[in-house]
């Protein structure tokens, strides 16, 4: 239940938190900076919050919270504003919780490999730390400025999940601000446990609605010496989704697997200033890019996978298979993970993130490609064909048009025995896809549980799989 109270304004809630954090690290009215009302998302409008406040402890986190929580002012945590589902998105009566003051790799424990770190470390001055440890984070979503607290808010992924997983294979504790002010230590640095609730796992994925996270700590892998990456061309995207399982059966572990289909590969070379060097013999009857990337410790097997990679692919429909120089290699690997930047700076009005079986995804595809042409809509799209995660850029302006189809898409991914989002959450932008096609029975648990963390309803107003309803604020 959200308790109601009177709207205190900007000044006044500035002025308490400002007693909690200094002034210098609160900003209220024309003084939040525009960065801070939006993430990357392209169909949730920025908003203006009360204030943002910036703590430097889990402190100054827990007396911000506490605060908050007995004033009926609703709290948003912001990472590095990298998200595509408006989950960073504040509410104009409530605050955001910003955590680039809280941005410190506190231990890099080489022994057990793992690592203790704050929520607000970016996951490139991550990797910069831990490189002369010989040691890396495996979680890469394609933006290096994204945040560790971020990654553990929407479980994300990215291309290497194929081989390590995703976020939540590698946290393995976390300290919580709950949204009463309780500080909350769960998990911890163990291999396995098998005491109690997993409340660790529980928060991770809950996008800062469940509790905030003010320390995490993380498993490490082994740094490769040796990483190869191979483009494979193809004459359709179904042919090239049929050949991964194959690929998967012959024992290689590649550490990527993407797609990307001809317009996208158009767009991210050309956006990264960069040539295929395919011949034109093999270009004029590819539609489809297959990106393969191998890692290894020796660079004598990294041969032998890459020829196992050659030749399975090679007897299921690859028109070619090129093993790329590094810089070459690099630079596409580089350009894949702006895929999202040349969709938008190419006018996508959506960009979306379905999920489905890895074996579904040629059906998947092709009813997409139905429903699209059906619309006079042009759906283009490139993902993570090794675990399913298909990302799909949605040029249509008409935003019923767009509705239908998504809405379409969507059930269609569900009944594949998928779901709406692989890895970008549900945010503010995906609740009514979500609700109109999960289980009762599983929302009715996903409210229990959210007023067990947060009878207030005060952490992530409008957020999430069970967002209570909140005015609408302005736009700005």
């Amino acid at each position: 239940m959200t308790i109601e109270h009177p709207d205190p304004g900007p000044h006044a809630v500035a002025r308490h938190l400002a007693e909690i954090v200094g002034e210098a690290h609160v900003a209220s009215g024309l003084r939040i900076s525009d960065d801070d009302t939006h993430d990357e998302c392209l169909t949730v409008d920025p908003v203006r919050p009360l204030a943002v406040v910036r703590p430097a402890t889990t402190t100054e986190v827990a007396a911000v919270v506490s605060h908050c929580d007995g004033h009926g002012i609703t709290v948003t945590a912001r990472g590095g504003g990298t998200g595509l589902s408006g989950a960073c998105v504040g509410h104009h009566a409530g605050i955001v919780v910003a955590f680039d003051r809280m941005a410190s790799v506190i231990e890099v424990d080489v022994a057990d490999q793992m690592a203790v770190v704050q929520p607000g470390v970016t996951l490139a001055r991550l990797d910069e730390i831990l490189a002369p440890y010989g040691l890396f984070y495996p979680v890469q979503p394609g933006e290096a400025s994204a945040t560790v607290g971020g990654t553990v808010a929407t479980n994300a992924g990215g291309m290497r999940a194929v081989r390590f997983g995703v976020t939540r294979n590698h946290v393995v504790g976390l300290e919580l601000v709950l949204a009463s002010g309780t500080v909350l230590r769960c998990g911890g640095r163990l291999a396995k446990i098998s005491t109690g609730y997993d409340l660790t796992q529980l928060v991770i994925g809950s996008e800062g609605t469940l509790a905030l996270v003010t320390e995490v700590t993380i498993r490490l892998q082994r740094r490769p010496t040796a990483q190869s990456t191979l483009l494979v061309p193809f004459g359709d995207l179904p042919t090239l989704a049929a050949a991964i399982a194959p690929l998967v059966a012959s024992g290689v572990e590649p550490s990527m697997l993407e797609y990307v289909d001809l317009l996208s590969m158009a767009g991210i070379t050309r956006a990264a200033g960069i040539e295929l060097g395919v011949e034109p013999a093999v270009s004029e009857r590819s539609s489809a890019y297959l990106l393969v990337g191998l890692q290894s410790r020796d660079p004598g097997q990294l041969d032998d996978d890459a020829a196992v990679v050659g030749t399975v692919l090679g007897h299921h429909g690859a028109l070619e298979v090129y093993v790329l120089p590094p810089s070459a290699g690099a630079a596409l690997v580089e350009a894949r993970e702006r895929a999202f930047f040349a969709a938008k700076a190419a006018g996508a009005d959506d960009i979306v993130d379905v999920v489905v079986p890895r074996s579904a995804i040629p059906d998947l595809l092709a009813r997409a490609a139905d429903l699209a042409a059906g619309s006079g809509t042009l759906v283009t799209g490139c993902g993570h064909v090794g675990d399913g995660n298909v990302h799909l850029s949605v040029f249509q302006p008409d935003k019923s048009i767009r509705s239908r189809l998504l809405d379409q898409i969507f059930t269609y991914a569900v009944e594949l025995g998928g779901a709406v989002s692989g890895e970008h959450g549900i945010g503010r932008a995906k609740q009514a896809a979500f609700a109109a096609l999960a289980d009762p029975a599983h929302v009715s648990l996903l409210r229990q549980i959210k007023q067990v963390f947060d009878p207030r309803g005060t952490l992530g107003p409008g957020v999430g799989p069970v967002a209570a309803p909140v005015s609408a604020p302005p736009r700005l």
